[in-house]
């Protein structure tokens, strides 16, 4: 066999090694893996390590579900690597502490000769790499990494000028008509799971429980979140049952319309290149749905290469340069509202019903995610950034290139965002979208007596109409904190630093 590179680095892998070791960080099964079949395929004897990062972990609250997710997700990895060995101590080794400091030292104690791991091209894992990288280099250990999250990544889809895309149609253009069946070939783990090796003693422990590495239970089983791989599979299998219908349900929160795999993207519990494999063939035998949902995935893909490709991204400045001109409201009545709208009292039932659903469950249904957000930067006059921050803290599924890219497109400040002018009225939102109001039921109770037209705007609704449903506008339910056409204007003006002079 001839050398295999390293896309990352384009440095020759070594054809064998003794042992290695794959170090998962956000690629959280077994079955294809990129890393892992690399691993198994150069490597003698495989060991599989995942780090609980205190880098990471003790910013976070500690009851937060994304830790309880890739405890139980974990769990099942551990099961599922001691069934392909067939062995009971071929199991994942877990670590909690620095993870560039534990992974170089794990590397050492287990005399691994290389360390395997999927691509994180977020700003912050690709400096903790940088250091690993050269940590590992000075003990004679080499660090390959693989593209792993995405379909195409990085500088791989480009302009015909060479320069990244900035702009979605022409991206999802060029993505379709460069994908080839060994794009999306499944990394198979398998045949080859006999090089699996036992753990030695002293760390062939159970993956750790919450409580030991300083965190909560939460309502994650409660809610009924699957985790896993096989939470993964289960969820889209049942989305595949529905999949033709997927652009005519997606927009509706009270529809079982998405695919719910969300979280599982996030924390490679599912193989984007299956999802891709299922999607794209559908799509080319006609079915609507299937492309639509396809386009979404490569979404994912073109946030993920601007985060690459454009730094300022990933260092809070705005794509757009002369978007950061824009003076957004500030001091104690900003802090009012903002306070408002994390806390679903805006007095807008939509807006307030998916801010109760990102708080109780840490999911927002997507179209959701562009009302609230247009609702906090053009209704209220809110620096993206904040509603940035809060999604980054409650969202099971943040994603930085995708959180960032989606509050850059509310704003107007992104790559291939809506005109600044676009101004989304949380009213007609809601008329279109829960036009019976069943989603604003559910997160809403104290609204559910008003009949669906009322409900849309309720301090609108007539008395009578109040009053059979106990609603009392100000005290069951909050007024409006602003009027809607008011706001409008006021954006209009706040966003006129940004329009573009004459020529």
């Amino acid at each position: 066999m001839g050398a295999l590179w390293d896309t990352s680095w384009q440095t020759p892998m070594a054809t064998s090694f003794s042992c290695g070791l794959v170090w998962l960080r956000r690629d959280l099964r077994v079955s294809d893996h990129a890393a892992l079949h690399h691993a198994l395929t150069h490597c003698q004897r495989v060991h599989v390590a995942f780090v609980f990062d205190t880098e990471i972990l003790d910013a976070l609250p500690r009851a937060d579900r994304r830790v309880e997710f890739i405890r139980e997700s974990l769990v099942e990895v551990d099961a599922r690597l001691r069934e392909l060995a067939g062995h009971p101590q071929a199991g994942l080794i877990v670590r909690h502490g620095v993870a560039k400091d534990k992974i170089v030292k794990l590397a050492q104690h287990l005399q691994a000769l290389a360390v395997f791991a999927n691509h994180d091209d977020e700003p912050l894992a690709l400096q903790r790499d940088i250091q690993v990288r050269g940590h590992l280099a000075e003990h004679g250990i080499v660090l390959h990494t693989f593209k792993d999250h995405v379909v195409f990544e990085r500088h791989e889809v480009m302009t015909q000028s060479a320069k990244p895309f900035s702009v979605f149609t022409p991206y999802k253009n060029a993505w379709l008509k460069k994908v080839i069946p060994d794009d999306l070939r499944d990394h198979t783990v398998a045949p080859m799971a006999h090089r699996l090796a036992p753990r030695p003693e002293a760390l062939a422990l159970p993956v750790p429980r919450l409580a030991d590495i300083g965190f909560e239970t939460t309502n994650l089983q409660t809610l009924k979140i699957p985790t896993g791989e096989s939470g993964a599979q289960a969820l889209l299998q049942d989305f595949l049952t529905r999949i033709d219908q997927y652009e005519d349900t997606r927009n509706f929160p009270a529809v079982k319309g998405p695919s719910y795999l969300s979280v599982h993207l996030r924390f490679g519990t599912v193989s984007i290149r299956q999802l891709a494999r299922e999607a794209h063939p559908r799509m080319l035998a006609g079915s609507v749905g299937a492309g639509v949902w396809l386009s979404e995935l490569i979404w994912r893909d073109f946030y993920v290469q601007v985060l690459h490709n454009f730094a300022q991204v990933g260092q809070g400045k705005s794509f757009k340069p002369d978007y950061d001109a824009i003076q957004w409201e500030h001091g104690p009545h900003a802090h009012r509202l903002f306070d408002a709208w994390c806390q679903a009292r805006t007095g807008y039932p939509l807006v307030d019903a998916a801010m109760r659903q990102i708080n109780q469950t840490g999911y927002m249904h997507n179209r959701l995610r562009m009302v609230v957000a247009s609702f906090l930067v053009k209704d209220l006059g809110i620096d993206w950034r904040w509603g940035e921050r809060y999604f980054a803290t409650h969202l099971n599924d943040f994603d930085l290139s995708a959180n960032n890219g989606g509050w850059q497109w509310a704003s107007s400040s992104g790559c291939d965002a809506q005109p600044y002018f676009r101004i989304f009225n949380p009213i007609s939102q809601s008329e279109k979208f829960d036009p019976e109001g069943k989603f604003i039921r559910r997160y809403l109770p104290e609204l559910a007596g008003l009949p669906p037209a009322a409900l849309h705007a309720p301090w609108l609704a007539q008395p009578v109409e109040l009053q059979a449903a106990g609603v009392v506008i100000g005290k069951t339910y909050p007024a409006p904190i602003v009027d809607h056409a008011q706001a409008r204007e006021k954006t209009l003006a706040r966003y006129a630093v940004v329009k573009k002079k004459p020529d």
